[in-house]
């Protein structure tokens, strides 16, 4: 059913929230688990000015120290989640609109599944910031699993080893 399930991350808690649940059904489904960072070039565009962004559009962001660090830092966080559970973890840094990367790497990689939280902004506060889940699950036809920032992932686990 999920033989390749993509997972981003910014590297944060919340967006972390989803990692148990993208690993747990990536074991389940012996599927490769896409761990992905997206440096999200609309946000630096302002603090590292055009010809920077460039750079990064065209994939030299491996040039910039602290960008490049922080997403293997992302990366790595995901791993350790993954800890020892026999899963093909396959990880992903892109540049661009976050949205827009999540949307057409999962396109263009037969990804069957995508596992992001939502961090459960409401009204004005969703209306002007937006939401990176929203839009990828908006702006794609395969499944995406929204994971309530609120929900207590262990709790998933625990509960169902103990009915195992």
């Amino acid at each position: 059913m999920f033989d390749r399930i993509l997972v981003p991350t910014d590297g944060g808690a919340v967006s972390e929230l989803a990692v148990p649940y993208s690993v747990e059904l990536a074991d389940r489904f012996d599927a490769t688990l896409f761990p992905m960072y997206v440096i999200d070039t609309d946000a630096l565009s302002y603090a590292l000015g055009s010809e920077q962004v460039d750079r990064l559009d065209a994939g030299g962001f491996g040039e910039m120290t602290e960008l490049h660090e922080r997403a293997a830092n992302a990366i790595e966080r995901v791993r350790v989640q993954v800890g020892d559970a026999p899963i093909d973890i396959d990880p992903v840094i892109e540049a661009g609109v976050p949205h827009n990367e999540i949307v057409a790497f999962a396109e263009a990689n037969d990804i069957d599944l995508i596992v992001m939280t939502s961090q459960g902004r409401g009204g004005v506060k969703r209306a002007l910031l937006g939401s990176v889940t929203e839009r990828v699950a908006r702006n794609t036809s395969m499944p995406v699993m929204v994971v309530d920032a609120s929900d207590d992932p262990q709790e998933l686990v625990e509960t169902e080893a103990e009915a195992a």
